[in-house]
This record gives structure tokens, sequence and C-alpha cells, in this order.
């Protein structure tokens, strides 16, 4: 509720007190006018002290809130102050805790570092010790090579005598490679040739059967053959009588044609090399001609019989 609103809510309940009904009874109109009015000045009165008063409290709040913003800006300087002061701690913190961290992470890499010397070392020295059992254990055979290079004029020194060895067994090694590549030709060869073996005998089994079915394809061709021989030469010997009888059919065509253009008054020699065809259309065309003719005039004598009889 605003300051309009709380004012329009008192002047109404001031407003609003009624006098005693005995009272208005008896008073009369000016009277109750000047009653109305004095109630109008208090209420007036009571509204002015009552805005002053509202006044005062509204200045007493704005002062208040005045001071409570910047209490809460100082406040919050102070959560700022103490979060960057919090923030610089845990970084710090965190700075110390890795140090610490990598500290602790490289003392241990040294100590996996020594420990792994001291296992080398222990290694080592197991090994010399080895070396040095062998080296005892062999000694012999170092005097037996210094016998040799004494007794053969061939090697002046020890050193050469194993050159020759090592030599030597570089070659052995060398021919046994030789001998393994070789080998694996061999077989890669047996392979090949196994498979191409394999491969051609089934193409000669493939040729085989086919070469049997050609032979019982040919046998049946040469039926077939035969039974057309048989059949050409029945239809050569039909042949003979059916050109007989298409000459003869030509012929009576022919006839018929120059009898049809004798009729129509034109010379059939001058269509002596018109083929058949035309010469059986001319033909039907006089046919049918002459069959119309004949029916007009089979109608024209009933119809004068049936006339006649009538009559």
């Amino acid at each position: 509720m605003d300051i309009k609103d709380y004012f329009r809510t008192l002047f109404e309940n001031k407003l609003l007190v009624k006098m005693p009904e005995k009272e208005e009874d008896h008073l009369t109109p000016a009277t109750k006018l000047l009653e109305k009015r004095r109630e109008m000045g208090e209420v007036e009165t009571a509204l002015a002290a009552e805005k002053e008063e509202f006044q005062m409290k509204m200045e007493s709040l704005a002062q208040r809130r005045i001071e409570l913003e910047k209490k809460e800006m100082q406040l919050k300087e102070s959560v700022i102050k103490f979060d960057k002061f919090l923030k610089e701690n845990d970084a710090k913190l965190s700075r110390a805790v890795k140090k610490a961290e990598d500290e602790r992470d490289l003392q241990k890499a040294k100590q996996k570092e020594i420990e792994r010397l001291q296992s080398e070392i222990e290694s080592l020295t197991t090994l010399k010790e080895k070396l040095q059992r062998k080296v005892q254990k062999n000694s012999k055979f170092n005097r037996y090579l210094e016998q040799s290079v004494e007794a053969l004029d061939e090697f002046q020194e020890i050193r050469e005598v194993i050159d020759r060895y090592e030599t030597l067994t570089t070659n052995y090694k060398d021919l046994l490679e030789i001998e393994k590549e070789n080998q694996e030709r061999i077989n890669d060869s047996r392979k090949e040739l196994n498979t191409y073996l394999e491969r051609k005998n089934y193409e000669i089994l493939t040729m085989n059967n086919e070469l049997a079915e050609l032979q019982t394809k040919l046998d049946s061709c040469q039926n077939e053959s035969h039974k057309a021989e048989n059949e050409w030469n029945h239809i050569q010997t039909t042949a003979a009588g059916k050109t007989l009888l298409i000459g003869e059919t030509r012929m009576a065509i022919r006839n018929l044609y120059q009898l049809v253009m004798a009729h129509h008054g034109k010379n059939s020699e001058k269509n002596v090399d018109v083929d058949t065809d035309h010469q059986l259309k001319k033909v039907q065309e006089f046919v049918n001609d002459l069959t119309k003719i004949t029916n007009e005039l089979s109608r024209e004598g009933l119809a004068y019989y049936s006339t006649g009889s009538i009559n």
C-alpha cells in the first residue's frame, strides 16, 4: 500500500464515524453542517498529523535504507576480500600439496632408480662371477690353442685361429641358410607342380566329359541329319507334284484373266507380264460384279413374277 492508499483509507475511516441517533434527531440541519465541518477539521488535523508522522517514518526508513545499503556494500566488500583470501589460501595450499606430491613422486622415482641400480649391480656381479668361472673353466682351451699355434706353422697367434673358426662358422651358417632357402624353393616348386598336375588332371577330366557329350551330340546330329535327308527327299518328291499343280493353277488363273479382259474389251496380250496375284484380283472383282448383277436380276425377276401373279 502506497501513501495515497494509506491517506484514502484513513480519511474514509474518519468520515464513517456516526453520531448517536438520539442526538441527531434533535439537531437542526445547520447544526449538523457545523458538526460535519468540525469533524472535517478534526479529520484534516488528524490527517496532517498522520501525514507528518508518516513523512518522518519514511525519512527514517530512507535513512535506514541508506545505512543498510552502506552496510551491505561493506559486507559485500568484506565477502569479496574474504573470498579472495580463501582463494589465495586454496591456491597456496594447492601449490604446497602439488609440491609435496612432486617431491614424493621424485623421491619414489629416485628410490626406484636406486633399487634398479642395486639390482643391476647385483646382476653385473653375478655375471662377473659367472664369467670368471667360465674363464677358469675354459683356460684349458686357451692352453690347447697356444700349443696348437706352436705346433702349426699356418698360425702365428691365437687370434688367427679364432678368426678362422669364426669365418668357418659364418660360412657354415650361410650354407645352412642357403640350403634352407633351396629346400623352401624345392617345397614351393613341388607344391606348384602338384597344383599344376591337379589342375591339368581336372582339365583333362573336364575335356573328356565334354568330348563324350560332343560325341553324343554328334551321334544325335547324324541321326537328325539322316532324318532331315529323308524328309528332304520326300519334300523334293512332293514338291514336283505341287509345282505341277501350281503351274496348272496359274495357267487357269491366266485363262480366266484373259476372259475377263476380253469381256471388258481389253487386249490381254499387253498384260502378259502382270503377276498372278493381280490377275487373281481382277478375276475376283469380275466374279463379285457378276454375282451382284445376278443377285439384282434375281430380285427383279422375283418382283416381276410377283406382280404378274397379283394381276
